[in-house]
């Protein structure tokens, strides 16, 4: 399944498949972002900052890691900005392979970019595969992973599931690689959908073998800008900073880190368009008869499994038939365990749901 775009987010790649123009129309539920779409004020902000393009910005992006930092109550020196939540990743595995890590295990189905990372740097993979259909975590295989890996890597909220591995099964975790020596890297990518607050970073004072990993592209609805950061003990953070090239994010992007942070107004908004979005869809697809994996991300992961047994249909085909009616949602070939039986859709506003929901309705009842 090679030939599949590896990411959502790509119309042009994937519409020529069913003989669509790459240009066309369409409603996109295939990528995970804000529907809010950037905060009203950047586009400004943008205009007026274009004088700092004349000059090289600060290689150690302080005032972005001092206005990080002091949101989620660390030091500036276990914080260090990324060109976006990818290559966050990479570092990651820049770090373990620098350290001699030749083996790593990954919770799956998840972003291929872990894996990818990874083999990029000489590391070994292999798999810790999430239970079928509820997607829960067999800690026990957790923890054996953890035992004779380097590294673990898991996304928490999970993509493409939506789902969150409880707390307390991440302190037993780190507790366990602490023990072998093996590092817990958690990508919270979609963290700032959560509710309530999920975030791992208070751990970080306890634990020095766990590394975060952040995007600000979702939630700000910003993926050309290419913005994340990544989090952990200073000794982490320093050995990063090492392999990190020169001025890998522009002025522009990291110039915007302070002024998102401090927009308190967007993030009600977004709380409360998620609030109401999110149980909405998810219970209207559920309605229809679907199987929907309940979510603490932005999107949601569905199969129609009576469809498949009835009409011998697939979600393949009922990918097809959203995309002639112009809408675009998410593939699963790429991920480990789904194989494409499975489909992924971002949560929208009301208007786009509902197109959603009654396009699928008449899929299932022509």
């Amino acid at each position: 399944m090679s030939d599949w775009p590896s990411h959502g987010g790509r119309p042009e790649q994937l519409l020529p498949r069913f003989g669509l123009a790459g240009d066309s129309e369409v409603i996109d539920f295939s990528a995970n972002l804000n529907p809010l779409g950037p905060p009203p004020w950047l586009a400004q902000r943008l205009a007026a900052s274009v004088a700092e393009l004349a000059v090289y910005p600060d290689p150690d992006y302080g005032e972005a890691r001092d206005a990080i930092a002091m949101s989620e109550g660390l030091g500036p020196e276990q914080v260090r900005l990324t060109n976006g939540g990818a290559e966050a990743i990479f570092l990651a595995a820049a770090l373990l392979a620098r350290q001699g890590v030749r083996r790593a295990a990954i919770v799956q189905p998840t972003f291929g970019e872990y894996e990818r990372a990874c083999r990029h740097y000489g590391i070994a993979v292999e798999h810790v595969e999430l239970a079928p259909g509820s997607f829960a975590l067999d800690e026990a295989s957790a923890a054996e992973a953890m035992r004779d890996a380097g590294a673990l890597f898991l996304c928490r909220p999970n993509n493409p599931t939506g789902t969150l591995i409880e707390r307390g099964i991440v302190e037993r975790l780190l507790v366990a690689g602490r023990r072998h020596g093996a590092m817990l890297v958690v990508d919270e990518a979609f963290v700032d959908f959560a509710t309530p607050d999920e975030r791992l970073t208070p751990l970080l004072a306890r634990f020095d073998n766990l590394l975060l990993l952040r995007s600000m592209t979702k939630l700000y609805a910003i993926p050309g800008l290419r913005l994340g950061y990544l989090l952990g003990s200073a000794a982490t953070v320093n050995a990063i900073a090492e392999l990190q090239p020169p001025w890998s994010v522009n002025a522009l992007a990291a110039g915007l880190v302070a002024p998102l942070l401090a927009d308190r107004d967007y993030l009600a908004r977004t709380r409360a368009w998620l609030d109401a979005e999110r149980p909405w869809l998810q219970g209207e697809l559920a309605a229809l008869g679907l199987d929907v994996v309940p979510s603490h991300a932005n999107f949601l992961l569905f199969r129609d499994v009576r469809l498949q047994d009835a009409r011998g249909g697939s979600m393949p085909a009922l990918l097809e038939h959203l995309a002639r009616g112009g809408i675009l949602v998410r593939h699963t070939h790429h991920f480990i365990g789904l194989e494409g039986a499975w489909l992924r859709v971002a949560v929208r506003s009301r208007p786009e749901n509902r197109a959603l929901v009654e396009a699928i309705a008449r899929w299932r009842h022509p």
